[in-house]
């Protein structure tokens, strides 16, 4: 009877021995496959989380759209044609600087006057737009000049102006905001002598004030009275000798955003080495005052 009671316990702890080693077994295993897969999570992790941040420290990776604020009112750098399309020099710029970066180019009309709410709110990427860099150096971080431009007196062919002598007690238009009001703002002699000197919403009302007689003349750039005196006809207008001021175009983003400025002047650099940047200025007639890229 002993005997079978020996017998017994010993198979009873033989038992548990086994049970216990099988339930510590499992343990382990368990632990093992939870490691293992935490690594592989994290291993998994790693390479996109890397990716994201190698986007974020060059900020432009991710882009889809390039949205260009302008002038709908300033041929020939910004307009809307006859088929009701936007187009301009610059706008044809900005085109293909988005063909090459992959961007869908969104074409933004603005006021003028509203041009920076609508930079800082983000409602626009950058202000492309014949945009004179001259006095506004720390406001916007721009990109190299681009054209040199300058801002003219433009008068009526029978109005018997030849100089500004001549626009004494006159009535002279310019547009708002402009870099032509800045430059006659810094000319208080000169324009002391005007019957009057009025700010205007843009230059297409501008001529038409000066087609009913209504002013005798609109200070603008050049390029845009050289548009619009071929538009309108070559013996209607003419531009005096003297221009009021010289400045230099540049593409003006918001304060502090290097990185898309660098994305998009790398690729102006790129289109002025193939010879894709002279092509385009000069299909708009601009090859005179070009000067990207040049020393």
């Amino acid at each position: 009877m002993k005997k079978i009671f020996a017998m017994l316990l010993m198979v009873s702890m033989v038992a548990g021995l086994c049970a216990c080693g099988g339930s510590g077994d499992n343990s382990s295993s368990g632990s093992g496959d939870k490691e293992a897969s935490d690594q592989i999570a994290a291993e998994s992790s790693s390479p996109e989380e890397g990716a994201s941040s190698d986007a974020k420290a060059t900020g432009e990776e991710e882009r889809t759209t390039f949205t260009v604020g302008f002038d709908a009112e300033f041929p020939p750098y910004g307009y809307m044609d006859d088929n009701g399309e936007y187009v301009g020099y610059d706008l044809s710029l900005a085109q293909e600087v988005c063909d090459r970066n992959g961007w869908e180019l969104i074409k933004q009309p603005i006021d003028w006057d509203s041009k920076d709410n609508e930079l800082n709110s983000g409602a626009i990427d950058c202000i492309w737009n014949g945009f004179t860099i001259n006095g506004r150096e720390d406001d916007y971080t721009w990109s190299d000049p681009y054209i040199d431009n300058t801002q003219v007196f433009v008068v009526s062919s029978d109005s018997g102006i030849s100089s500004w002598d001549d626009l004494a007690g006159k009535s002279v238009l310019v547009q708002a905001d402009s870099s032509a009001l800045a430059a006659l703002n810094d000319m208080p002699d000169l324009t002391a002598t005007f019957g009057s000197l009025t700010e205007v919403a843009d230059y297409n009302s501008a001529f038409l004030d000066m087609e009913s007689g209504a002013s005798d003349c609109v200070a603008m750039d050049i390029a845009v009275a050289k548009y619009q005196i071929s538009s309108r006809g070559e013996d209607k207008y003419v531009i005096l000798d003297d221009y009021i001021s010289s400045e230099q175009y540049g593409i003006g983003f918001k304060l502090g955003n290097e990185s898309l400025r660098d994305a998009v002047q790398n690729t102006l650099m790129e289109m002025k080495e193939d010879g894709t940047l002279d092509e385009i200025t000069q299909e708009w007639g601009l090859s005179d005052m070009l000067c990207f890229g040049q020393d």
